[in-house]
């Protein structure tokens, strides 16, 4: 069949059973644009590249599909760099197509280009300067396909103007074939066989789960591993939603912003087990390898990070949900109930500490978190952007049933949980979808509000307004003592409420903690947007900060 590039690209987009993609046109995507406008798939016009990246995030998260954005070249290409960077370091599958000059004029200094395929070289799991217009069915296949295999990851294809208004013959290919390429899935039953007679052995294992059970769809495998195992289970930031929160045996968040008995018990026990989870600095914090447990089994997708941060004696590489069901086939006789016991009273003294009402009648923000996570459905989703609120988020964020808990843990990226909310409700129109924000990340991609408004999509936004980047602030004080707040008050903001009017969303703001339980109730009640200011103190701190050993 002879057709234009154009049309084959969105042929190829329709074959891969994409249904919606984030975009903004341009010169060099124009002739992409008229055949999207032929397309049954939907488009939706953001208000800022950036954003278009993490709405394909959000609803890649979401969906569990491959997120696709689109941008022209130059400006437009650059501005997905930082939302594809965020997608990469937190292994989320999306497409990024980007428009070029035409080839003619590559390399000429043209108005509008940029070299976005080398611009992006470090952040993509693979990109494509596409020169061949026939080469693009196969180009397709494989972007896709890459993205969402092994450790899963961010593809950028740039296509020359000039090569979409080709004339070629489309065949989309039914297989894939990548010379040394081969994502190992299945574990080594040696391994296996090694890792599970360590198990046994163990008096005092603990389960460390990433954000890689949720990439693995291993939900399930890891909830039936652990109830028939009976080990306790930590999580990373990014592994909040791996685990039901509200299990016997869960015991709380690992790492620098984690709970201090969280990181004690990995010094305490005698075995650790993670699975899908980088142990990234944020996790390992100021901890020295020698440290750490003497046994500690490693499951991860990707071998480049296994033993990279954290010492492995037995390293499984594989995906998790193939090695937790092969696991699951195994005999285990270790008895941990001392164990469980001793992690879940210094769990609930420690949540009954963090969740108790300020002395003057203040928001408590973990406490208003944890009221609107138990008024989401089953599948609520919430994204929480960089900063305290982040952690506030993390700390109470109710992760039970299918609930979905999104944040750039790898990039830290603020103003990322507006556009990705934007995506989730995409992915997911019936979810009780909530973008958790501070008054910094807010102002950053806050034009976002007019795609919410537009769609009428009915996400519900929570402004924590402290009125400074308080995690910067916090950064200051250990480093250099609280006289040196200097660059992190935020001197002026516009009124939030007014500004949420006039984007034609309802909005109300709060200072004291008698108002949470009806605003709460009011912002589920609507059908509609809804904007809750809620006013912090300044010294509201993110609990426990820690400044030295992890588990101090």
């Amino acid at each position: 069949m002879k057709i234009k590039a154009c049309d084959a690209i969105i042929k190829c987009l329709e074959e891969e059973n994409v249904e919606i993609l984030f975009g903004y046109p341009g010169g060099a995507v124009l002739p992409l644009y008229e055949s999207l406008r032929k397309s049954s798939i939907e488009h939706v016009l953001v208000r800022q590249e950036q954003s278009a990246a993490h709405m394909a995030n959000g609803y890649s998260k979401a969906s569990g599909n491959v997120g696709v954005c689109l941008a022209t070249s130059g400006p437009g290409a650059t501005n997905l760099i930082t939302g594809i960077a965020t997608a990469y370091m937190d292994s989320i599958p999306l497409i990024a197509i980007t428009g070029q000059v035409s080839s003619e004029l590559i390399g000429r200094d043209t108005f509008q280009e940029a070299d976005i395929s080398g611009a992006s070289e470090p952040f993509t799991k693979h990109n494509y300067l596409v020169k061949d217009a026939a080469e693009l069915p196969r180009i397709m296949k494989e972007a896709f396909y890459i993205a969402n295999t092994g450790r899963k990851g961010p593809v950028l294809i740039d296509i020359p103007r000039d090569i979409q208004e080709e004339i070629i013959n489309f065949v989309y290919p039914s297989k894939v074939s990548i010379r040394g390429y081969k994502p190992t899935y299945a574990g080594n039953t040696r391994q296996i066989d090694k890792a599970v007679k360590t198990i046994n052995k163990a008096k005092k294992p603990i389960v460390c789960v990433g954000g890689g059970i949720s990439s693995s769809h291993a939900k399930k495998e890891l909830k039936q591993f652990i109830e028939k195992t009976k080990i306790p289970v930590i999580c990373s930031l990014m592994g909040i939603d791996a685990f039901p929160n509200d299990s016997e045996y869960f015991s709380g968040l690992l790492g620098s912003h984690g709970y201090p008995y969280v990181n004690k018990s990995i010094h305490e026990s005698d075995l650790l087990i993670v699975i899908g989870a980088r142990f990234a600095d944020r996790s390992t914090h100021m901890l020295n390898k020698s440290e750490l447990t003497q046994n500690v089994i490693h499951i991860d997708i990707d071998p480049a990070e296994i033993g990279k941060n954290v010492s492995t004696n037995i390293p499984i590489v594989g995906d998790a949900k193939n090695i937790l069901t092969a696991l699951l086939d195994y005999e285990f006789t270790l008895n941990t109930d001392e164990w469980l016991s001793f992690l879940q009273k210094k769990r609930l003294a420690y949540r009954e500490r963090i969740l108790q009402k300020t002395e003057n009648g203040d928001i408590n923000p973990r406490r208003l978190v944890k009221m609107i996570s138990e008024a989401m459905n089953d599948n609520g989703i919430l994204t929480a952007d960089v900063g305290l609120n982040q952690i506030w988020a993390a700390h109470c964020f109710n992760a039970t049933h299918d609930r979905k808990y999104m944040t750039s843990g790898g990039l830290g990226t603020m103003g990322y949980s507006i556009p990705a909310s934007i995506g989730a409700k995409f992915a997911n129109s019936q979810a009780d979808v909530v973008a958790v924000v501070g008054d910094g990340g807010f102002q950053m991609l806050l034009g976002e509000l007019a795609v919410i408004a537009e769609h009428d999509l009915g996400i519900k936004i929570i402004i924590f307004n402290n009125s400074q980047l308080g995690m910067v602030k916090e950064l200051q004080d250990n480093a250099y003592g609280k006289q040196s707040n200097y660059g992190v008050k935020i001197a002026f903001n516009p009124d939030f409420i007014k500004l949420a009017d006039a984007y034609g969303i309802e909005g109300l703001r709060i200072s004291k903690e008698s108002e949470m339980e009806n605003a709460v109730k009011q912002i589920f009640e609507s059908k509609k947007t809804f904007l809750l200011e809620c006013m912090i103190d300044p010294d509201f701190p993110s609990t426990p900060r820690l400044g030295g050993k992890l588990y101090e």
